[in-house]
């Protein structure tokens, strides 16, 4: 029997770097992608060492319009079957909409989006031979829109969307996909998103990737739908049903105003 092998994109730092980890530890063959090569080289390195593992690195901007095309060229060049999908690469950009560099909203939208579209649909063959699975990493921002971030969390609702369809897709094939949506988490989101000063984060203790990425990965393995790490995460989560939408979009923008 091969050995599973699992394809995680922005795995160079943060959360991305965190599920390479335990991945590992779980006995997966890996996939390793993102922009900065010495960075997954270094992971790779210190992944071979403390667990006998393959580790496989391939640097790929999935920001591009052919980034995720040529990623899947270089898997199947190299031989690989990927079992296992983590579409977790993404960043934020914090501010005005009115003020915001299109060029960077463009490129973050087919990050968020189209890349794990377009990974989905060209790996889904090997997943279905292994029976294997899908994680899209959305974010609790995915429930409500979100203004200073507007982009953003228009984008993450596109991943959690998209994921909860492709999983009823896929019922009763064997496959299983799974959004996560994490909260606030302490990683180099906010500094990508340049969000330091936004109430949502100033000041607060944040839960680690390493946290986030455990329980992620527990909850893939049990095929959960829909997982949102941390009671009070999900209990936001699941008041925004109950609450009137403009209300919804006055109170994320007072909570994710600049903080003086």
């Amino acid at each position: 029997m091969h050995t599973p092998t699992a394809l995680i994109t922005g795995a160079s730092s943060g959360i991305g770097r965190e599920l390479a980890r335990e991945f590992a530890l779980n006995g997966f063959s890996l996939v390793l992608s993102a922009r900065g090569l010495p960075e997954l080289e270094a992971l790779a390195a210190e992944l071979r060492t403390a667990h006998q593992t393959e580790a496989h690195v391939i640097a790929a901007d999935l920001s591009t319009a052919s980034g995720a095309f040529d990623l899947v060229d270089a898997i199947h060049a190299r031989g690989l079957h990927v079992t296992h999908l983590i579409n977790n690469a993404g960043y934020g950009l914090f501010g005005e909409f009115v003020s915001s560099n299109l060029d960077d909203e463009q490129r973050m939208m087919t990050l968020n989006m189209v890349s794990p579209m377009v990974l989905c649909k060209r790996l889904l063959p090997t997943i279905f031979q292994a029976r294997g699975k899908i994680m899209n990493v959305a974010s609790t921002a995915a429930f409500q829109p979100g203004p200073y971030m507007a982009v953003y969390y228009a984008s993450k609702a596109f991943v959690l969307s998209f994921s909860e369809a492709l999983a009823e897709e896929l019922t009763d094939t064997g496959v299983t996909v799974t959004a996560l949506c994490p909260g606030p988490t302490a990683s180099g989101f906010q500094h990508r998103a340049a969000m330091h000063d936004s109430a949502l984060v100033k000041g607060k203790q944040l839960p680690t990737s390493a946290e986030v990425a455990q329980a992620a990965f527990k909850a893939m393995q049990r095929g959960q739908r829909v997982y949102i790490p941390g009671v009070v995460n999900w209990l936001f989560a699941q008041s925004i049903r109950f609450t009137p939408r403009r209300l919804v979009t006055f109170l994320v923008r007072r909570l994710s105003a600049p903080k003086p």
